[in-house]
C-alpha cells in the first residue's frame, strides 16, 4: 500500500505560498494582456477586412487593447524611467504613445502584443522555482506507519516525534531521518548522493528521509522531526538558490541600454532643431524596436524549435543567449560522465582458478539475484558468450549474501569482511567475493563506466568553446570521482560533497564567470538553480527537470554540444538582426530627422525592415552541423 502524496512537504514549503501566488498573479496579468491584445488585433482584422465595416467601428478592439492592456504597461515602464532603467522595453512604451498619437492603433496594438508576450514569457520560465517546489513536495509521503508493539497503524507525518518506531513499506519514501532497528534490506539514496547503487541497510543502519526503500519493510526509529530532515534542508537549499540565483540582462536589453536613449535623442532633437512636432512623431514611429521586439524572439523561437528537433527541451529561452557565453562548466559524476550504473571492470582471481570460470560461476548463481550487481556480473558473462551452468538449492538471506549449488560445487557470493584469509585489499569501488567450496576463489571490482564519448568531449571544450575550466563535483567517494576524473581529463575535483555544498560551489565560480552546470538526481538541482545555465540529463527526477533551464532527453555528451552550437548559432543571428535591424533603423531616424520621411513612410520603411530581419532571424531553425567532436 502506498501513501499519498501531498502538495507541500513537511514545514518548510508552505511558507512558499504567498511568494508563489504573487508570481503567478503577475505572470497571469502579463499574459492576459497579451491574450487581450491577440483578440483585439484578429478582431479588428475581421471588421475591417471581412465584414468591410467604417475605420471608427474597426477600431474599437483596438482601442480597447490599447486602453486595457496598454496603460498598464506604460505605468510599469514608467516606473522604470523614473528608475533611470533605459531598455528596449522603454522604446516600446514610447513607440505605444507615439503610435496612438499618429492613430496607428494596430502598430500600438502590436507593440503591445509583443511586449506583454516576451514578458510573460521570462516571468513564466522565472517563476518555475514554485514548480521545483510543488515537485519535492510530491515527492514526499504525507503519512507514516507508526508501530507499536505488533500494531501498524497510519499517522500524519507532522505528527512524528523522535524515537518513534515506523515502518518503511517496500518502494515507499523514507518520510524522516532515522536508524533501522529491524529487518534486511536496500534503499535507493541517489538522490543525496548521486551514486547509482543502491545501499545496504541493516539493523543499526543510518537511513535518510527521501531515500526509496527496496522490496523489504525496514522498521526504523526517527531520529529527527520530518522538518528538521535531511529532505527539507534540501528543500531550503533550493528555495535560497532561486532567490540568490543572478539577475542577468538579457541581449534585447543590453542592446535597447544604448539604442533607446539614442532615438529619444535624435527624436527631440529634430523637433528641437525644426519646432516641428511631426517629426519627433516621424522619428520615433520608423526607431519603434521591432529588431529587438521580434527580431531577437523569433531567432529564440527558432532556436528552441532546432534544439527540440534534436530532443533538447528549452525550458528558459534566456539558455540559448547566455550558454555561448558561459567559461566554466561544472559537471555532476554519475549519470552525466558516467553511464549510471555499474560495470564488472576486474576479476581477480585465486591461484588455479581462471577468469572464465569464475565469471561463469558467479553469473550462473546471479542470475537468481535482484542484487544490483548482479546485471553487470551477467552482462559481463554475456559479452564473453560463457554458457552458464544449472543451479540448485539457491538462497539469499539478509547480509549473507548469496548461495547455491553450482555444477556441483558449493558456491557462495558476498561482502567484504567474512573474516577470511588470502582476499586481496579493498581498492576504490564496490566489491564482491566468490567462495568455491568455502575457499575464496575471485574477488569481482565494479566501477559507474565512464562515457565513450566523455574524454573527447571534455578535451575539445576549451578550443571549441572556450571554456577555460572544467570542473567535476559529485556526492560520491574521492576514489570514485578521482577515478573517473583521471579517465575523461578533468584537473579540478570536488568529492564527497553535499547539495548545500555543492550549491556554494557553483554559487561561487557563478560570481566569478558564467557557469554551466550538468547533473541528473535530485540532489543537483539546487546547483541547477545557481548556475547561470542548468542542464538536466535525462528525466530521471521531475525535481531535476523543473529546476533546469534545459533538459538533455537523450542522455548524451554530443547532446550538450549540440545544444552549445544551438546558442552560439542563435545568438549570432539574433545580433546579425537585432544590429542589423537598427542600423536601418537609425539611418531611416535620420532622414525622418531632416523632414524627408513622414510617419506614413516611416512606418512603410519600418516594416520593409521588420521583414528582413524576421526573415533573417528564421534562418536559426534550419538544419545545420550541431557537433564536431
Amino acid at each position: 500500500m502506498s501513501p499519498t502524496t501531498a502538495a507541500a512537504s513537511p514545514g518548510d514549503i508552505p511558507k512558499a505560498a504567498s511568494g508563489i501566488v504573487a508570481k503567478r498573479f503577475l505572470r497571469h496579468k502579463e499574459t492576459g494582456i497579451a491574450c487581450l491584445a491577440t483578440a483585439g488585433i484578429l478582431l479588428y482584422l475581421v471588421l475591417r477586412y471581412v465584414f468591410r465595416t467604417p475605420q471608427v467601428t474597426s477600431f474599437f478592439p483596438l482601442y480597447i487593447s490599447l486602453v486595457v492592456g496598454g496603460l498598464p504597461l506604460l505605468v510599469d515602464l514608467s516606473r522604470k524611467l523614473l528608475a533611470r532603467e533605459f531598455s528596449s522595453d522603454l522604446l516600446a512604451g514610447i513607440s505605444i504613445v507615439a503610435a496612438i498619437l499618429l492613430k496607428e492603433y494596430l502598430v500600438g496594438a502590436i507593440v503591445v502584443l509583443m511586449l506583454s508576450g516576451g514578458t510573460a514569457l521570462e516571468q513564466y520560465a522565472a517563476g518555475r522555482a514554485s514548480s521545483v517546489l510543488n515537485a519535492l513536495a510530491k515527492r514526499m509521503p504525507r503519512t507514516a506507519h507508526r508501530k507499536t508493539g505488533l500494531r501498524v497503524t497510519d499517522m500524519d507525518l507532522n505528527a512524528i516525534a523522535v524515537g518513534d518506531a515506523l515502518v518503511v513499506f517496500p518502494h515507499e519514501i523514507c518520510p524522516t531521518d532515522g536508524v533501522v532497528v529491524e529487518a534486511h534490506g536496500v534503499m535507493d539514496e541517489a538522490y543525496l548522493t548521486g551514486e547509482p547503487f543502491r545501499v545496504s541497510k541493516a539493523p543499526g543502519s543510518q537511513v535518510l528521509s527521501g531515500a526509496m526503500n527496496g522490496d523489504t519493510a525496514l522498521t526504523i526509529v526517527a531520529t529527527r522531526l520530518p522538518v528538521d530532515s535531511r529532505y527539507a534542508r534540501i528543500v531550503q537549499v533550493m528555495r535560497a538558490s532561486e532567490q540568490d540565483r543572478p539577475r542577468l540582462r538579457r541581449l534585447g536589453d543590453q542592446l535597447g541600454a544604448w539604442y533607446t536613449p539614442a532615438a529619444v535623442a535624435v527624436a527631440t532633437l529634430s523637433w528641437i532643431a525644426s519646432g516641428d512636432s511631426q517629426r519627433f512623431l516621424a522619428v520615433m514611429v520608423i526607431a519603434t524596436p521591432c529588431p529587438l521586439l521580434i527580431g531577437i524572439p523569433v531567432a529564440i523561437i527558432g532556436g528552441i524549435s532546432l534544439a527540440a528537433r534534436h530532443g533538447i527541451i528549452i525550458k528558459n529561452p534566456a539558455v540559448l543567449e547566455q550558454v555561448k557565453t558561459c567559461r566554466t562548466l561544472i559537471f555532476d559524476k554519475t549519470g552525466t560522465l558516467t553511464y549510471g550504473r555499474p560495470t564488472l571492470t576486474e576479476v581477480v582471481c585465486a591461484p588455479g582458478v581462471t577468469r572464465e570460470e569464475a565469471l561463469r560461476t558467479a553469473a550462473s548463481l546471479e542470475r537468481y539475484s535482484k542484487h544490483p550487481l548482479s546485471s553487470a556480473i551477467l552482462s559481463a558473462a554475456q559479452n564473453d558468450n560463457l554458457a552458464l551452468e544449472a543451479v540448485t538449492e539457491v538462497s539469499e538471506k539478509p547480509g549473507d549474501g548469496l548461495r547455491g549449488i553450482v555444477g556441483g560445487r558449493r558456491i557462495h557470493i558476498t561482502g567484504r569482511g567474512k573474516g577470511r584469509e588470502g582476499i586481496p585489499p579493498a581498492s576504490g569501488g564496490l566489491e564482491c567475493l566468490l567462495f568455491i567450496e568455502g575457499a575464496y576463489a575471485a574477488l569481482c571490482r565494479f566501477r559507474d563506466t565512464p562515457r565513450q564519448e566523455s574524454r573527447p568531449f571534455v578535451s575539445h571544450l576549451r578550443p571549441r568553446h572556450r571554456v577555460n575550466k572544467v570542473m567535476l563535483l559529485s556526492g560520491d567517494r574521492e576514489s570514485e570521482v578521482r577515478y573517473l576524473a583521471n579517465t575523461v581529463g578533468i584537473a579540478d575535483v570536488r568529492f564527497e560533497k553535499s547539495p548545500e555544498e555543492k550549491v556554494a560551489i557553483v554559487r561561487e565560480e557563478a560570481r566569478r564567470n558564467k557557469t554551466l552546470f550538468v547533473g541528473d538526481g535530485i540532489n543537483d538541482a539546487p546547483a541547477l538553480l545557481a548556475a547561470t545555465v542548468g542542464i538536466a540529463f535525462g528525466q530521471n527526477s521531475d525535481v531535476t527537470t523543473e529546476a533546469a533551464d534545459a533538459v538533455i532527453m537523450e542522455p548524451s555528451l554530443r547532446k550538450i554540444d549540440e545544444l552549445l552550437h544551438i546558442g552560439r548559432r542563435m545568438r549570432s543571428i539574433a545580433l546579425q538582426s537585432a544590429i542589423g535591424g537598427m542600423a536601418l533603423s537609425l539611418l531611416g531616424m535620420l532622414v525622418a530627422a531632416t523632414g524627408h520621411l513622414p510617419a506614413l513612410a516611416g512606418a512603410v520603411a519600418q516594416e520593409i525592415i521588420d521583414l528582413g530581419v524576421v526573415l533573417n532571424a528564421l534562418r536559426v531553425a534550419l538544419p545545420a552541423k550541431l557537433t564536431d567532436f
